[in-house]
């Protein structure tokens, strides 16, 4: 007997959670509400065992065979080679001759129904079985004392019979019902939320697994064609990619680079923030150009544009990011906040710096802060996700927008903290135009200019000009310059001299 050795549930991510797998001859318990996706769960954890050669047994009794089959065929799985066990109480069956009349039904049916599982178990012999669902031997038992006793003879039966069990309940209880989680070595819970726009939001969460150090937490997931896909959330814990001690990376403009002390830093995050119009996702994109042009991998992830936008734009400032694209150097991925849960950003941005990618850029944070359920954790989450890029040596670029154009100009909220580099843009008057500045008020790794330089975008591309000491309320919203008229003349040729 292979007493608790893990035991694959079927999804690589799961058993990442669960730190190896629900474990070997014992009972776990996955609970959750319908539609939440049990049934799918436990078929995509009978099918991986089929596939090893595991005898494996699903016994349903809230559900036909035929539903079953159908499930399984709409996700494009298979169920040939696994057992299926109807036990159907009799009460619920088409024979009058069933029909109970002088006893109450449920004191034969609850035995009558726990022998048929027995039974099925015992002519099958199986390793890893299914039980759908517990909420139907709960009902037949109309008593909390007599469900717990049928629930704990269950368990020891199939502990004798050395099988792996995954019992499924839908909650047509109260939740704060702890009945099962005392019997059972796991629990995993799913849930599922409507959302006020966009679509449902599902999340994913172990309550006990005895013995394990698993991922505790909220873990999102989606089910899709082929079953559930489990995204478990970014533990800034985890372990670290070596230190590759390397030069700041260039910006391609020497300028920009003079500003920010050289360039930025491997391993670190820069939050370029402004209000909309000062050129933050330009500014972004330039700061990876040099990146991409040396053949580094990065990853743009934009909420706001789509492709199509993204190419037109950078392409009216002399960017022309279809040559990136097409050599494979810059992955461009459009996000839509109404349907996609950070969990799945996460698991997005770790696999593209799996694959490879050196650089990440998210442009902008208020879109990210809607993918999330709880908006209110997005520093929270921000702080896991950022921790994580930097110990994989990532260059990430973050953008902010700043609410509004004129006036008091105030951030959605405060990621000056989280950042190692803090490059503004405002807009300034002087001679008698609306101009655009650069400064950089933080950098955590060396020193930085502590003036401010102007912005040009024009169709020759992304320039910046040389230093200016003639501004007024630098710390302002709305810097005034009172310098030089000819640094404000500076233009392509003599920018960023």
């Amino acid at each position: 007997m292979n007493d608790a050795i893990p035991v694959t549930s079927g999804i690589a991510s799961l058993d990442y959670i669960l730190d190896g797998g629900f474990a070997s001859n014992r009972c776990h318990l996955v609970e959750g509400q319908p539609g939440s996706g049990k049934t799918t769960l436990a078929m995509q954890f009978l099918i991986a065992g089929q596939a090893r050669g595991e005898k494996c047994l699903y016994i349903t009794i809230s559900e036909s065979a035929f539903e079953l089959l159908h499930v399984a065929s709409t996700h494009g799985m298979s169920l040939d080679g696994i057992e299926i066990v109807e036990c159907v109480p009799p009460e619920l069956s088409l024979d009058p001759e069933q029909y109970q009349s002088v006893v109450h039904a449920s004191e034969i049916e609850l035995g009558e129904t726990v022998k048929a599982v027995m039974a099925a178990v015992v002519a099958c012999q199986p390793t890893l079985v299914v039980l759908d669902s517990l909420s139907e031997v709960r009902l037949l038992a109309q008593g909390t004392l007599r469900y717990r006793r049928q629930v704990l003879a269950l368990k020891h039966f199939f502990f004798r019979e050395d099988c792996t069990v995954v019992l499924l309940d839908d909650l047509t209880v109260r939740e704060d019902d702890l009945t099962l989680h005392s019997i059972a070595h796991g629990v995993v819970r799913l849930e599922q939320q409507a959302m006020d726009y966009g679509a449902e939001r599902r999340r994913l969460r172990v309550l006990k697994m005895r013995g394990r150090a698993f991922h505790g937490g909220f873990h999102d997931f989606v089910i899709a064609r082929g079953g559930l896909k489990i995204f478990p959330r970014l533990i800034a814990g985890d372990p670290a990619a070596p230190l590759k001690p390397c030069a700041p990376v260039s910006t391609g403009l020497a300028a920009l680079d003079a500003l920010t002390g050289g360039g930025l830093d491997v391993g670190t995050t820069t939050l370029i923030q402004g209000p909309s119009g000062t050129g933050k996702s330009t500014l972004a994109m330039q700061c990876i150009r040099g990146r991409l042009d040396s053949g580094e991998p990065t990853l743009f992830v934009s909420f706001e544009e789509t492709l199509h936008n993204f190419i037109r734009r950078a392409a009216g400032v002399g960017i022309e990011v279809e040559k990136y694209l097409a050599a494979g150097t810059l992955q461009f991925v459009h996000v839509d906040p109404a349907e996609t849960s950070a969990g799945q950003i996460s698991d997005m941005v770790r696999r593209s710096v799996s694959e490879g990618a050196t650089s990440v850029v998210f442009d902008s944070l208020t879109g990210y802060q809607h993918a999330l359920r709880d908006e209110n954790f997005l520093l929270l989450h921000m702080h896991e996700m950022l921790t994580y890029l930097n110990q994989q040596n990532v260059v990430t670029i973050v953008v902010l927008a700043q609410a509004g154009v004129v006036g008091a100009l105030e951030p959605p909220f405060d990621m000056t903290y989280l950042a190692d580099t803090v490059v503004l843009l405002r807009f300034f008057e002087g001679g008698g135009e609306m101009r655009c500045a650069v400064s950089v008020i933080k950098k955590r790794i060396g020193s930085h200019e502590r003036i401010m330089r102007e912005l040009f975008l024009d169709s020759f591309g992304f320039q910046v000009g040389p230093a200016m000491n003639g501004f007024q309320n630098i710390l302002s919203s709305h810097p005034v310059y009172r310098g030089s008229e000819a640094l404000l003349a500076a233009r392509l040729g003599t920018a960023g001299d």
